[in-house]
């Protein structure tokens, strides 16, 4: 007789261990601050450890750090290391390019009207230097987008949408914007580390986001990644002493930037936060950013269908293209901030926003966890 085929271990079983907020917490709220995964906790109180017992003596392993950072980073997203920067945060990142480019007054951009200030301030901060932004929504079609792009500098926009979910086609807006000649940028931190992004296929010039949500890496250390050929077009908006070529040289007054992204860099890095985003991202990619979509996806699919089958609105309705780990949802005469305060008392995290309450949970989270959350929805 044939032996019956294995059952494959689910995700969430078979990384439970990485992720010790399971013990406390239902944890659906990753589109805020998401727990550390284990490898990252690790990395960090290890150099903190270090730090304590030998100070700088081991400097070598920094470097080493931010340099394994770069790699793990490119090879996320499909780029080279030498078009990675390491920065604080996304808005960092996007203020780069958005103050960096050489506009004039009458260049024109695109913009959308829903994504996070993050990704909206820096253009209206353009406005006042007479750059015309073509608002538009990212509930309007591509052709829609095809027509604003004519003439367009730029095009910026989320990879996931922060209160509705909604995932943007990425490659059939790169499409567009190649053909006409339009520099695209994505603020990608709000699906980073949950769906697969190849910048080379959607033909993306810059892409920014922060480790501390669907990455599982500490606040404070995001990426930069910023297309070779960009890079020349791109002045550095910061300078300090890492921003040249000859930075380890202190005697040296050579201005002359550095040959790839690290230009962006300003000076001392958070060595800390790079120890904990390499591990989350070499973490990451280990387990499969492919598999890990498929998980998120039918999480976020579960949590849509009961909501709805409880008498609640979504703010987005989800699409196998369109749907991501982000889920907002509400009812008349509940309060959002009623319900999440509810579900905190009984071990599960998620976030009020704007009357909406937001769950996004990552792979780990269980489907009967998501069905205990549920089942205590008012």
């Amino acid at each position: 007789m044939g032996k019956h085929p294995v059952k494959e271990m689910p995700l969430w079983e078979r990384y439970a261990g990485q992720f010790p907020v399971r013990q406390h917490l239902t944890y659906l709220n990753h589109a805020a601050v998401a727990p550390l995964c284990k490898p990252a906790a690790d990395a960090m109180k290890a150099l903190a450890d270090d730090c304590l017992q030998f100070g700088s003596l081991h400097y070598d392993r920094w470097m080493a750090a931010y340099e394994g950072l770069r790699i793990a980073a490119a090879r996320l997203i499909g780029a080279d290391r030498s078009e990675i920067a390491l920065v604080k945060n996304t808005s960092e990142g996007i203020a780069t390019v958005a103050m960096g480019l050489d506009w004039k007054p009458g260049d024109r951009m695109v913009g959308f009207q829903e994504e996070f200030p993050a990704n909206l301030f820096p253009w209206k901060k353009l406005e006042e230097r007479g750059v015309h932004v073509t608002w538009l929504s990212v509930n309007d079609p591509l052709d829609r987008i095809d027509e604003a792009c004519r003439g367009a500098r730029l095009l910026s926009i989320s990879f996931v949408q922060f209160l509705s979910g909604y995932r943007a086609p990425l490659t059939a807006i790169g499409e567009i914007c190649h053909r006409h000649g339009c520099l695209f940028m994505v603020d990608a931190i709000q699906g980073l580390g949950a769906f697969p992004v190849d910048v080379r296929a959607s033909r993306i010039h810059a892409l920014a986001a922060d480790g501390h949500k669907w990455l599982l890496g500490p606040e404070g250390c995001g990426i930069l990644y910023i297309d070779r050929a960009l890079q020349d077009r791109v002045e550095p908006v910061e300078f300090g002493w890492t921003n040249v070529a000859h930075y380890a040289d202190y005697a040296s007054r050579d201005m002359s930037l550095r040959a790839d992204a690290g230009r962006y860099e300003c000076g001392t890095l958070n060595t800390i936060g790079c120890f904990g985003l390499q591990a989350a991202i070499e973490f990451l990619l280990e387990v499969g950013v492919a598999n890990i979509a498929g998980v998120v996806q039918n999480l976020g699919d579960r949590i849509a269908a009961g909501v709805i089958a409880k008498g609640y609105e979504t703010l987005h309705a989800r699409t196998p293209e369109t749907g991501a780990g982000i889920v907002s949802f509400r009812k008349a005469g509940q309060e959002a901030g009623d319900i999440v305060r509810k579900l905190r008392a009984e071990g599960i995290t998620a976030a009020p926003r704007a009357g909406w309450v937001r769950t996004s949970p990552h792979f780990y989270i269980r489907p009967e966890d998501i069905d205990r959350m549920l089942d205590l929805l008012p």
